[in-house]
């Protein structure tokens, strides 16, 4: 047997939401001034029925009927033990994955998109504006809106526009309007095109370019929304680790270790966040957030007040971060090119209750690719990561003889991305490894912003 899986059956999906803003202490997000924002002042940006979950401190929030019936499309999600795997790799590791590839985008977006696309609707909006980096992020919008009937236009960072043309024909697909960031249809951009017209362009600059498009609509019908970093959209990812759990209870195990790529931190929060709840109270869980080493946000970058966007159009927000105007490299791995981490995911690796981790861009591959040849499911670039600390921690438990329980979250599979597997077995991929100059200086933009407070939730 190559696999075993545990599907739910449909009457046994979540019906609420867990947010773990009940259970832990976060800085607040502050306005120019240095106050903290109110949520009036987030309204010509998000909903005010979002806004509300924003800012919630209620453990449990009911998932709309609407929604669910959407998510009824594809979820439950299996949860699958990946026995051939285990068996190549030689270990006495449990190795068990939630595929979040089976959702029509194929990855784990949708999750909060639709649920985004719900709320807009519901207080009137018309049409939504949002950025994205590989893409996976912008095609879950895309089909979230032809679902309940709105326009939207994405803002794609220009080199993934370009690595990943068929990304921008999944968004045209279901009604989507997809352009290349930065692009001339705003001030973000073409300030960033004056200064670099090369430039491969970044998820900061891209979140300038679709938060300028909504905030400047003057029929007042437009709002932005967000793949990741905001708490209401790691809420809405939840429902991930909460299928997880009662999959996990049916095979008869409990994890030990539990991974998650990591770029703003929503698949690895929808995964880890009702676990880290478990670890708070006194189950013994070692959990990985993974990141490029390209892009080490949470393993070299400051936790920090700093903007969740390169214009600077956002709030501060308590983060680690590697600098606002910082440019990643164009590694293949696009949904985790950001320069920032979601304040919640960051609240808790400076608390230590997760581990950060990297791994580098050949090492993914590697892994992804072991992955394929043994399971069949493609990864996407994004979740091969997450599979090479897997592999990690299955090698490190057969060298123990250690008989591990691991979770992983599949965010997504890579059918869309095969230009970057064909780069791999061409020997075509760089390994980029951030230099610490570059750390430098982003420590002189820190200085201009306030300094967040060391909080402790436990």
């Amino acid at each position: 047997m190559q696999v075993e899986t545990v599907n739910l059956n449909p009457d046994e999906m979540p019906r609420q939401w867990y947010n773990i803003l009940a259970d832990i202490k976060i800085n607040p997000p502050l306005g120019p001034d240095g106050t903290p924002i109110t949520p009036e002042s987030l309204a010509p940006v998000f909903p005010m029925n979002l806004i509300e979950q924003e800012v919630s401190t209620e453990r449990w929030i009911d998932i709309p009927e609407d929604v669910l019936k959407v998510y009824s499309i594809w979820r439950p999600s299996p949860l699958v033990r990946a026995v051939a795997l285990e068996k190549a790799l030689g270990t006495p590791a449990h190795i068990y994955f939630k595929n979040e590839s089976v959702s029509p985008p194929g990855s784990h977006k949708p999750n909060t998109s639709v649920a985004q696309v719900y709320y807009n609707k519901v207080f009137g909006i018309k049409k939504l504006t949002t950025e994205t980096g590989a893409g996976q992020w912008g095609a879950a919008l895309a089909f979230a809106c032809s679902q309940f009937g709105l326009e939207c236009k994405i803002y794609m960072v220009r080199i993934s526009y370009d690595q990943k043309p068929y990304r921008k024909a999944q968004m045209q697909v279901w009604g989507g309007v997809c352009v290349a960031s930065p692009s001339n249809e705003t001030n973000a951009g073409r300030a960033i095109l004056e200064k670099d017209p090369t430039t491969p362009g970044s998820l900061g600059i891209a979140i300038s370019e679709a938060v300028e498009a909504a905030v400047s609509d003057r029929t007042g019908k437009t709002r932005y929304t967000l793949g990741s970093v905001l708490n209401h959209v790691m809420l809405h990812q939840t429902i991930i680790g909460l299928e997880a759990k009662l999959q996990m209870e049916k095979f008869g195990e409990y994890p030990d270790v539990i991974v998650g790529c990591a770029g703003g931190g929503s698949n690895f929060a929808g995964l880890t966040f009702p676990f880290v709840y478990d670890k708070m109270h006194g189950k013994q869980i070692d959990i990985y957030p993974v990141e490029p080493a390209a892009c080490p946000t949470l393993t070299r970058g400051a936790f920090v007040y700093d903007h969740g966007d390169t214009a600077g159009y956002t709030p501060l927000l308590a983060m680690y971060s590697l600098g606002h105007d910082f440019v990643p490299p164009p590694v293949h791995s696009g949904g985790l090119r950001y320069h920032g981490m979601a304040p919640t995911v960051s609240q808790l690796a400076s608390e230590g209750l997760i581990t950060p981790t990297s791994a580098t861009q050949v090492e993914a591959f590697k892994a992804g690719t072991m992955f394929a040849r043994t399971l069949g499911i493609i990864p996407a670039p994004e979740s091969n990561h997450a599979i090479a600390q897997v592999i990690k921690e299955a090698i490190k438990a057969k060298e123990t003889g250690e008989k591990k329980v691991i979770l992983f979250n599949l965010s997504g599979h890579g059918l869309l991305d095969l230009g970057s597997y064909e780069k791999y077995f061409a020997n075509e991929l760089q390994d980029y490894v951030l230099e610490d100059s570059v750390l430098k200086d982003a420590e002189k933009i820190f200085e201009a912003f306030p300094k967040p407070k060391i909080l402790k939730s436990i």
